[in-house]
């Protein structure tokens, strides 16, 4: 018996249906990108003497990744130094899959000759951010580069299209070889004072634009040691996101951005045509180090002259002023389209308070960083895998205690337990007389409060509670204290550590495991099934 003509029209008109949404399902999905990356040595002088340097895919700085919230990205890399190495994704949040944060608590480093391919996505973030070597002292090397995630198109931002990007990666250098800078550290002494502060890994660089139009610069501080403050004469720089948070847009004539920060101005080009200075200097040190670019003016025919414009020098008061105006703005969405300021994170009542004093002990007769007392040192075997092959003796949980206290310091693998879904108070007490940055993989927070001298219960009163911007990485001024919050709805083990690298390598870090009991798929991701193995890891598998 034969179809009626209404029925197979009908059948018709649902299996065209059925294939359009599935072509519109494949079209939603998130898009991949792939690349390929070859880590080698090579030569360059960037301060004038030539240098080895770490190259990707022969590039010194390494190549851009300019990306948009929610890709899926593919890094396959390659490395042909001498020694293993990771790359680690500054900021960038590895949501439910700390098994790609590239830090030694996480992975095993890449042996030489051997590859590793990254897999992660930039869920839910927009912003301006950084990759760079966690391996040993390789990051005064180079490797490092710029990592840009842009919003989604159906997605407004709360500022005009901007008619052009810039990604300054600026940073102190040393002349001297990564190698000799970590064998200074092994043999107990500091690093010298930097030999230079870079542009871009250069001391030269123009950035050049038309008159009347506006443009983004994107600044990271992807320096060992310093906080710099950065100026372009005769122009106003107006904030607009500082690490995945969109502010409330101040104009400022000079912005301090410190180790391992990162931000975003607009700058419009509105004086008269002719070239203009963009300026980097240090901070809080008794040398200053300065690196000058240009902003060139299309048309120009009148070159940078004069003195560079002067920027502040020591007032640690008028920086910690300067941070306090970094807010956020309620009203504007980041990489989604409810408004920052829905989520009420003031409201939220802490489930603990930890209380994080940093100081510089000699153990066994040399320099080290710790923490409580506790200075870090890295394992044989990835914490996370440890964890997840339930390996005894690889970290400890009980080494770190949630406030100071007196007595020697010592070294151990020190992990942070903490129970995901918690809420916690962090302060980082400073009672050095040297700046501090502060770092969290997996996360950003709210900085609720920046202060002086030591931090006690009465210090919450003066704590921003209603629009504290977020971010990943903080400072803590010398003599002072730092405030923040986090919501901890990212399972894994997440590396809590110094930005200034010779603290982070001599100990001044531990991790957070931000753990639940139950196994779900919902919380965190199974481990990769391309994961290197080392240490007592070696030959497991699930």
């Amino acid at each position: 018996m034969g179809r009626s003509p209404s029925l197979s029209l009908s059948l018709h008109s649902i299996l065209v249906a059925l294939a359009l949404l599935s072509v519109s399902l494949v079209k939603a999905e998130d898009a991949y990108r792939d690349y390929t990356w070859t880590v080698t040595y090579g030569t360059a002088s960037p301060l004038g003497v030539p240098q080895q340097v770490i190259l990707i895919n022969g590039q010194f700085p390494g190549p851009r990744l300019d990306v948009i919230t929610n890709e899926n990205l593919l890094i396959n890399v390659i490395n042909k130094l001498d020694d293993p190495f990771l790359l680690t994704w500054n900021g960038i949040k590895q949501r439910k899959n700390s098994w790609q944060d590239g830090v030694l608590g996480t992975n095993c480093p890449i042996p030489p000759n051997s590859n590793f391919t990254y897999k992660f996505q930039t869920k839910d973030q927009i912003g301006t951010y950084t990759y760079f070597p966690s391996t040993i002292m390789h990051k005064a090397a180079g490797g490092f580069g710029g990592l840009n995630v842009y919003a989604r198109s159906v997605i407004p931002v709360p500022y005009p299209k901007p008619a052009q990007d810039f990604t300054l990666l600026i940073g102190d250098w040393f002349k001297t070889n990564h190698k000799a800078l970590q064998q200074y550290l092994d043999s107990g002494k500091s690093l010298p004072f930097p030999d230079g502060i870079l542009i871009n890994g250069q001391t030269h660089s123009t950035f050049s634009g038309d008159q009347g139009k506006t443009y983004m610069f994107r600044i990271s501080n992807v320096g060992l040691s310093t906080s710099f403050n950065f100026r372009i004469e005769g122009h106003k720089m107006k904030l607009v996101e500082v690490e995945g948070s969109n502010v409330i847009q101040n104009t400022y004539d000079s912005l301090d951005v410190h180790a391992g920060q990162s931000l975003s101005i607009l700058v419009t080009l509105d004086q008269p045509v002719k070239d203009y200075y963009i300026v980097a200097s240090t901070r809080f040190t008794e040398q200053v180090l300065t690196a000058a670019a240009v902003l060139h003016y299309m048309n120009s025919q009148t070159p940078v002259s004069g003195p560079l414009p002067a920027g502040p020098t020591y007032e640690i008061q008028w920086s910690m002023e300067q941070a306090r105006t970094f807010r956020w703005n309620l009203t504007a969405n980041a990489a989604r389209p409810n408004p920052q300021g829905s989520f009420h994170y003031g409201n939220i009542t802490t489930t603990k308070t930890f209380l994080f004093s940093n100081s510089a002990p000699l153990i066994n007769g040399k320099q080290r960083y710790a923490v409580n007392r506790v200075s870090y040192i890295n394992s044989d075997t990835p914490l996370k895998l440890a964890d997840y092959f339930n390996i005894p003796g690889v970290f400890s949980m009980d080494s770190i205690q949630s406030v100071p206290s007196e007595g020697p310091a010592f070294l151990a693998t020190s992990v942070v337990p903490v129970s995901l879904h918690d809420f916690i108070e962090v302060v980082f007490q400073n009672k050095e007389n040297a700046m501090q940055s502060w770092h969290l993989d997996g996360y950003d927070f709210w900085v609720v409060g920046y202060g002086s001298g030591q931090w006690t219960g009465d210090s919450r009163k003066a704590y921003n509670l209603h629009d504290a911007l977020t971010r990943h990485t903080v400072q803590v001024y010398p003599n002072s204290w730092t405030a923040i919050l986090v919501s901890l709805d990212n399972q894994g083990m997440w590396n809590m550590r110094s930005a200034i690298w010779e603290r982070q390598y001599l100990g001044q870090q531990f991790y957070l495991r931000v753990f639940n009991p139950i196994h779900n798929l919902a919380n965190e991701y199974d481990m990769p099934t391309n994961a290197l193995l080392c240490g007592k890891a070696v030959g497991r598998r699930t």
